[in-house]
């Protein structure tokens, strides 16, 4: 078969051609429009969103975390998504790099889950109940206080200092979270005290 085609009649036939095309691409044309009118599900429509706040600096910035599984039905609820939280003042959505790997960090295998101890004269560390924990940092905090509480001054004065011991505050916590602690600090006595966000 030959075709007779002029170079005008070619550049009649290509100019028709990629005219059709761009307006199909465009949604002029019916089956092109029905296919892009097709909506895909979302990939986070079937997940639990939960907002939060990034762990690692000072800045506080807001997190929106996404996770499978029915925690009321007692299933274990799986991160499968983290992002900045575009509703947030302070990043507005964005996160810095450290930020961003956050998902990689929950699911990291070296991450600390449960309180660890290492024991006078051990050489390693081993897992203790979070009661435990808790008890032995009471009970030291008790001890410590006991012994070190700085009740009068030189003149007679009631001052009630506890000088022995400080606390680092964490920076990404609310403002009332921040104002709990820091009244609770101060009614033990504590004087050193400080914050991650000036560290």
């Amino acid at each position: 078969m030959n075709i007779d085609l002029s170079r005008r009649g070619f550049l009649r036939l290509a100019g028709a051609g990629v005219a059709a095309t761009s307006l199909g691409a465009m949604g002029f044309g019916g089956a092109e429009a029905a296919e892009q009118a097709h909506v895909r599900a979302f990939k986070l429509a079937s997940t639990t969103e939960t907002r939060n706040t990034c762990t690692y600096c000072s800045v506080a910035c807001g997190i929106l975390i996404y996770s499978k599984g029915d925690l009321a039905a007692g299933e274990t609820a799986e991160i499968v998504h983290i992002e900045g939280d575009a509703d947030h003042p302070t990043n507005r959505g964005s996160l810095c790099p450290k930020g961003a790997a956050l998902k990689d960090t929950v699911h990291s295998q070296t991450r600390l889950t449960q309180p660890r101890i290492r024991r006078p004269g051990s050489d390693k560390f081993e897992e203790i109940t979070w009661e435990e924990a808790l008890d032995k940092i009471a009970r030291a905090l008790k001890d410590d206080r006991d012994a070190n509480l700085i009740q009068k001054n030189e003149a007679g004065v009631t001052v009630n200092r506890w000088t022995s011991t400080g606390f680092l505050a964490a920076s990404a916590t609310t403002n009332e979270t921040a104002w709990l602690t820091y009244k609770v600090v101060r009614s033990m006595g504590i004087v050193g005290f400080d914050n991650q966000a000036r560290v």
